[in-house]
Order: C-alpha cells, then sequence, then structure tokens
C-alpha cells in the first residue's frame, strides 16, 4: 500500500505542469529517499507510514493544484509534520526527507 501511495506521488509530480523542472527534479529525489525510509517504517509501523504517506501525497494534491486554496495546503502539511512526530531518534532521515519535502511544497504554495 505504501508503495502505490508512493508511485501514485511520484505520478502527480511528474504530471504537474505548476512545478519547474528544478523543484520537479528536487522533489522525486526527496521522494525517492522518502520511498526506502518509510517501507522500513511499514515492516514494523504499518498504519503509521501509510498515514505518513496518505498527508504526504495530500500535501503534494494541494501544492499542485491549479486553484491553490492556502488554508488546504496549510492543514496538509501540518498534518504531515504531525505525522512524524516522535520518530526523529528512530527514522531521523525520514524526518528530514518530510521536512524537505515540506519546505518546497509550501514554498509552491505561495
Amino acid at each position: 500500500m505504501v508503495e502505490d501511495t508512493i508511485k501514485k506521488i511520484e505520478e502527480k509530480i511528474r504530471n504537474s505542469g505548476s512545478i519547474t523542472g528544478k523543484k520537479k527534479a528536487e522533489l522525486l529525489k526527496l521522494i525517492a529517499s522518502l520511498q526506502s525510509e518509510i517501507t522500513n517504517l511499514a515492516k514494523a509501523e504499518g498504519e503509521h507510514a501509510e498515514s505518513i504517506a496518505g498527508f504526504v501525497e495530500r500535501s503534494t494534491h494541494e501544492a499542485t493544484r491549479q486553484k491553490r486554496n492556502p488554508e488546504l495546503l496549510r492543514l496538509s502539511l501540518a498534518g504531515l509534520a504531525a505525522s512524524v512526530k516522535g520518530f526523529e531518534a528512530s527514522h531521523p532521515r525520514m524526518v528530514e526527507d518530510i521536512n524537505f519535502i515540506s519546505a518546497v511544497l509550501a514554498n509552491m504554495g505561495m
């Protein structure tokens, strides 16, 4: 399930007309890094991994919409931040990737 969600996120980024080439490449690189981290998390904490992947997907959707709603983007990014809270020690790379993804998506929403 997590892998399917990650594939949807990658496809959304690749097909988005609202993301420039440089940002698109940056996001795809971060998503690729996140994929291995979140797959490892899914082995031990499947539901939590699904939540994180779901919030990444929702945040990506909100940031790439033709008519962006800043409030929905803010809420989805807040949910994403909350979903990784507590994993700083056990999965620092995943949290770092999420923080970078959030920053890129947040800046796109402006």
